[in-house]
């Protein structure tokens, strides 16, 4: 097992090979039926970026991805197995829109090819993978963002500075919470694999499990085979906001409560949930409800900061500052869009940088998502090593720290 802490340090790497400012970044895009689709448009229209191909087990994807990137020429190839561009040295980028289980794996496949990566949060299925997602990047020399695009939000970035500077005085204390209203998925039944699904590359390193009714496209996140629950699904947006504008990296102590209330089906994973994680100076508070759409501050969706001289709420794309006496003080309006944060991969590829959320930040937010979980599924209270996040005193909880892989598909981390 990897242990030590990871830094954004020396990423202005000696003789790495840095883009053309000319030449158009050639990308291909892994995992197309939803959000991947909506990452090759957004690719597409920066102008000096190509999407060179994209990739899916279904099939059914393809064509509205590749009308996705407009008239664009050639047009993207269109594959089923992403592993057969690790080769086409003309592919500069790897984007990850998969399931949860393939973010790992994949960043590791196209790191040792010379690929940087975009990745879609969470960064990781479980916590070694971030760990060794961070020293592929590092010994490969290659840039890795994670899709938590509220890091290139500029009102965002703007609020987290005037954290930083101390508007708000010491704060001890921030919480997030993602409210939906998410139907049942019933109880699915064991079926045939679909002529139009590749259920082996769909699995791929995941330990093989028999094809189920109500799973495939979207219902995998509820399973923690596959996915991580609404923590990981969007619990890691507003617990890297929280994570960011404290300055914190690893917890002390992580304590959730919650279970499955609203439906009798099959998920695994809690549909209300409370997690607490302590830094030992200050706190975070996550609430999720995946069956109620009323969150705080009127939001589904956000993260507030309680300082000596005020409360800040991130607010979408903008924030809100009230003092102590809860007087409305600033109000800065915005909206979130993919652009800045896809725009900045670009740029930290041709500039030889970091990105605004290096794959060392995207693996300490989602380690919060991870313990979590971890400490929900078991039902206490984990103790943490502040230095890296493992977790102390508790073999059973540390077999939580990363999974079995299918013989023949375990990522390559050597």
């Amino acid at each position: 097992a990897r242990t030590g802490s990871f830094t954004t340090a020396g990423l202005l790497w000696s003789g790495a090979t840095v883009l053309g400012a000319n030449r158009r970044l050639r990308v291909a895009v892994m995992g197309v039926h939803g959000r991947g689709t909506a990452l090759a448009r957004g690719f597409a229209r920066l102008g000096d970026v190509h999407v060179a191909a994209v990739c899916d087990p279904d099939p059914r994807t393809w064509a509205g991805a590749i009308r996705a990137v407009g008239d664009q020429q050639p047009p993207p190839r269109a594959i089923e197995d992403f592993r057969r561009l690790l080769d086409d040295a003309s592919i500069d980028a790897l984007v990850i829109a998969a399931p949860n289980h393939w973010h790992g794996p994949a960043t590791l496949l196209a790191c040792a090819a010379g690929k940087h990566v975009y990745v879609e949060k969470p960064a990781c299925h479980n916590p070694a993978e971030g760990e060794w997602m961070i020293e592929a990047a590092r010994r490969h020399r290659r840039v890795v963002q994670v899709g938590t695009q509220r890091r290139s939000t500029p009102a965002i970035r703007e609020a987290m500075a005037r954290l930083r500077e101390g508007d708000l005085g010491r704060i001890t204390f921030a919480r997030a919470w993602y409210n939906n209203r998410r139907g049942p998925i019933g109880r699915g039944r064991q079926a045939p694999v679909p002529a139009w699904l590749n259920w082996e590359l769909w699995q791929g390193p995941a330990p093989r499990r028999p094809y189920r009714d109500n799973l495939v496209h979207y219902n995998w996140h509820w399973f923690w085979h596959w996915g991580n629950g609404e923590l990981g699904n969007n619990g890691i947006h507003a617990l890297d906001l929280c994570r960011w504008g404290l300055g914190v990296d690893f917890p002390h102590r992580v304590v959730s409560e919650g279970g499955r209330y609203a439906y009798d089906d099959d998920q695994q994973t809690p549909d209300t949930q409370t997690a607490t994680f302590d830094f030992g100076n200050a706190a975070i508070l996550w609430e999720g409800q995946s069956c109620r759409r009323h969150g705080y501050e009127g939001l589904s969706f956000g993260a507030a900061f309680y300082g000596e001289h005020g409360t800040l709420v991130i607010r979408n794309g903008g924030y809100t500052i009230h003092d102590p006496n809860d007087r409305l003080i600033t109000e800065v309006r915005g909206g979130v869009e993919d652009a800045p944060h896809l725009r900045d991969f670009v740029e930290a590829i041709r500039e030889n940088r970091a990105p605004h959320a290096d794959i060392a930040e995207g693996h300490r937010s989602t380690l919060l998502c991870h313990l979590g979980n971890i400490a929900w599924r078991l039902g206490r209270t984990l103790r943490c090593d502040p230095a890296n996040g493992h977790i102390l005193g508790d073999p059973e909880a540390a077999r939580f720290w990363q999974r079995e892989y299918e013989p023949g598909w375990a990522p390559p981390i050597g």
